[in-house]
């Protein structure tokens, strides 16, 4: 099991946070990593390419984000 808290900052961690991961994991072994959320997002090439082949693509032949999903999910049982 995992559970994931997101912070504005790091000044937000107080003792509730603490008490809502000792009642989630009672007196079970748990790891505590912190990281950085480092929100400066940027694409790689080949995200780009892809994104740009996309944009090149018969509007008329495109599947919707929802149809795009279900076919994922039947392919690859997401």
């Amino acid at each position: 099991m995992y559970t994931t808290y997101h912070l504005t900052s790091a000044q937000d961690v107080n003792s509730d946070i603490l008490d809502a991961i000792k009642a989630a994991f009672k007196s079970k072994p748990i790891t505590i990593i912190v990281e950085e959320d480092d929100n400066a997002f940027e694409l790689t090439a080949d995200m780009k390419v892809v994104l740009d082949d996309r944009l090149q693509e018969d509007e008329k032949t495109l599947l919707s984000a929802d149809e795009s999903l279900s076919q994922l999910n039947k392919k690859y049982g997401l």
